[in-house]
């Protein structure tokens, strides 16, 4: 279902004349800045419907030119990636494909993959590959003064070509993401959507629930529960201070996967309210032994 990638076989220096990012939030805008950094690019420009993010942009020194108008920054581009909320996609793709020349590759950076081939792709011409991405990486904060060029480095990033797609393209998307710093893997989309449901999308929708949960306490319950707050609800409210419109659409277009998983997981919450419930002290402990071991997988494969 998925697939590592050989060694890179680019000589060194940019691999793109011109990308166009459109939406220059944190991803966005942390990608036009390692872009930059690492000379990938030779010049990056970014559209944006928010007049207010392009000035921003411009502001920071991290794009060459911003714009509302998306033909501005399309034109003469080589890379095209979209980094706007997935529920954008159809609305994006049907309004950028015209503007596209022949040879231009569109690229996206979001959590969902069945929904990039399924609202992006019809709407690109014959000649313009679609090689759909997905950088494992973030942090709560959105806008463009919250990237940063490191982003990226250490983290992966998984493709979901659609069947026969331009191998050049391919190559030469997995290579830009090489340069930021990430490890690469090819994977089916419908794989990557039911496995990013449980590692990503379920664990933000449990944040989300815990800090929704506090929040409608009685008052005086509620600023104890700020005031006293442990790591572990720290860092939920942490996940759950996360972009809404950007999860809104993440829960909404790969709604299957996550009611799948979300299923699983009450199935095992029910199992566990059990034995709370019937002192079953064992079994609670067998299963905060397995999940401690999760942890030091994590730690161990460098995502901690």
């Amino acid at each position: 279902m998925s697939t590592a990638i050989a060694d890179s076989a680019f000589a060194p220096g940019p691999l793109f004349d011109r990308v166009a990012i459109i939406g220059i939030g944190l991803i966005g805008s942390s990608l036009a800045r390692a872009l930059a950094e690492y000379e990938i690019a030779r010049q990056v420009v970014c559209a944006d419907r928010s007049p207010e993010v392009c000035a921003k942009a411009l502001e920071l020194g991290i794009v060459a030119e911003a714009s509302t108008d998306p033909a501005a920054a399309l034109a003469g581009a080589d890379l095209v990636v979209l980094a706007t909320p997935v529920g954008s996609y159809a609305a994006v793709g049907e309004a950028i494909g015209p503007l596209l020349k022949p040879g231009t590759i569109v690229t996206d950076v979001g959590s969902v993959k069945q929904a990039a081939l399924r609202d992006i792709g019809p709407h690109l011409p014959d000649g313009v590959p679609l090689i759909p991405g997905h950088p494992v990486a973030g942090t709560e904060h959105s806008g463009p003064e919250a990237g940063f060029a490191t982003l990226f480095q250490g983290r992966w990033c998984i493709l979901t070509p659609p069947t026969g797609s331009d191998r050049q393209a391919l190559e030469r998307v997995t290579e830009l993401w090489r340069r930021v710093g990430s490890t690469v893997e090819i994977m089916e989309a419908s794989h990557h959507d039911r496995v990013l449901a449980i590692t990503s999308h379920l664990p933000h929708l449990i944040a989300y629930t815990i800090v929704g949960t506090a929040s409608d306490l009685e008052e005086d319950t509620k600023s104890e529960v700020i005031k006293f707050s442990a790591g572990g609800f720290r860092d939920f409210t942490r996940i759950a201070a996360s972009d809404p419109v950007m999860w809104r659409d993440i829960f909404l277009n790969n709604r299957e996967a996550v009611l799948e998983i979300l299923q699983r997981f009450t199935e095992d919450l029910t199992a566990l309210q059990r034995s709370i419930r019937w002192g079953e002290g064992q079994q609670l402990q067998d299963h905060f032994t397995k999940t401690r071991a999760v942890r030091r997988g994590i730690i161990d494969a460098k995502q901690a």
